[in-house]
């Protein structure tokens, strides 16, 4: 429980840096193309550093419900894969490295299903 609260915390802390330094840092230095992508990339961030605290919170609540652990390192890998290699292209902007970005949107993918089945079963 506490594991993915403090990932969840950590992942929010970071997508507010990360984007705090896209607006700024990286703005007129990269093409705007690829700040959107820099955009996207916090806001899936930020997105599933909520679904971590989430998975925390029912880890704590139903901690017999090993999917829901297993659900939140699914999640991480999704953020590492996801956001990690679009934030590598827009600095980068070698076009090949978005080749890895599906992985992470099925690990994000999976990693919901995983937490609704969670539910389903406990519920």
């Amino acid at each position: 429980m506490k594991t993915f609260i403090l990932l969840g915390a950590l992942n929010a802390f970071l997508a507010v840096a990360l984007g705090a330094f896209g607006a700024h840092g990286l703005e007129g230095k990269i093409p705007d193309r690829y700040l959107e992508i820099w955009k996207t990339a916090v806001q899936y961030q930020m997105f599933h550093a909520l679904g971590l605290l989430v998975v925390g919170l029912l880890a704590g609540k139903a901690p017999n419900v090993g999917l829901i652990g297993a659900a939140g390192w699914v999640m991480l890998a999704g953020i590492v894969l996801f956001s990690g290699s679009l934030y590598v292209l827009s600095v980068t902007q070698i076009k090949p490295l978005g080749a890895i970005t599906p992985f992470g949107g099925v690990a994000f993918l999976i990693a919901w299903v995983m937490i609704g089945y969670a539910a389903l079963k406990w519920l």
